[in-house]
């Protein structure tokens, strides 16, 4: 199984590099597009500083504290669309039947989604959710002890985890439906556009949806309640803000599963 992993992780690093060396090879394309990249994502945290022109809180948050919920979420869904964003094309593959060829390829299948025409444009958007991040720990009044320092790497590490299960079981459900990419983006991309903002916001039925059945909660919202010292506005146990491991963990379980289910379905295109 350790031996599996190990050549899964090796044979997705040389397909990223080969990637990355195509992309080097128009350097200033490369550059416009992740500058292109950095901007665009920006908007969304452009809108919310126009709207704190007119308000001073959202939710009973601030701007600094928005701006916290802000680039952690965007840090997490960056880093996980970098390494495996181009997973959700495996529906196109299946209908153009170029699938089959990744199946007989003495690569791991999963390796090879993943790396497929690696972007490394996205790393803009990685930029930029740290810019804000990086902002907004100078604007919140936060008393800095060592358990708020390390939950910092703690809430983009099982962050990134929760939006990589997700994409997973996005592709996966493909092998099903073949044409539902725009399905899978709703949790991904909806989820990340959800959790920029505090859920104080949405109904408490909302969260507790997205607490307990597609637990995008616990990619930035409750560890930031811990990092900026706030109470849980909804009473939840404050043992929560510690259980982003656990969702990421049964997320990734959930997320295997359903892969491993949807190849060993998949009966090839024909010919």
């Amino acid at each position: 199984m350790v031996d599996r992993v190990v050549w899964g992780v090796r044979a997705y690093l040389l397909l990223v590099t080969m990637w990355v060396r195509v992309s080097m090879t128009y350097r200033a394309s490369f550059v416009m597009m992740t500058t292109a990249n950095f901007v665009l994502t920006g908007l969304d945290f452009a809108a919310i500083v126009v709207m704190f022109a007119n308000v001073d809180e959202l939710g009973g948050f601030g701007i600094g504290e928005i701006a916290f919920l802000y680039g952690g979420t965007t840090l997490s869904i960056g880093i996980a669309d970098l390494l495996l964003g181009n997973i959700e094309r495996i529906g196109a593959r299946i209908r153009l039947g170029t699938f089959d060829a990744m199946m007989v390829r003495p690569v791991p299948l999963y390796a090879q989604a993943c790396a497929d025409e690696f972007t490394l444009r996205r790393f803009g958007r990685i930029l930029q959710g740290l810019f804000v991040m990086v902002w907004s720990l100078l604007v919140v009044d936060v008393d800095w002890t060592v358990s708020r320092v390390l939950m910092l790497p703690y809430l983009v590490l099982f962050g990134t985890l929760i939006f990589v299960a997700l994409f997973t079981m996005g592709a996966a459900f493909q092998f099903w439906s073949q044409d539902s990419s725009e399905a899978a983006n709703a949790f991904t991309y909806g989820g990340t556009t959800i959790t920029q903002y505090p859920l104080t916001i949405y109904p408490q039925q909302v969260v507790m949806v997205l607490t307990f059945v597609v637990p995008v909660a616990f990619v930035n919202w409750y560890p930031s309640l811990y990092v900026l010292d706030r109470p849980d506005p909804l009473g939840l146990p404050g043992w929560f803000q510690f259980a982003s491991p656990v969702a990421a963990m049964v997320l990734c379980g959930l997320a295997a599963l359903a892969w491993r289910t949807g190849v060993r379905r998949y009966r090839s295109a024909g010919s």
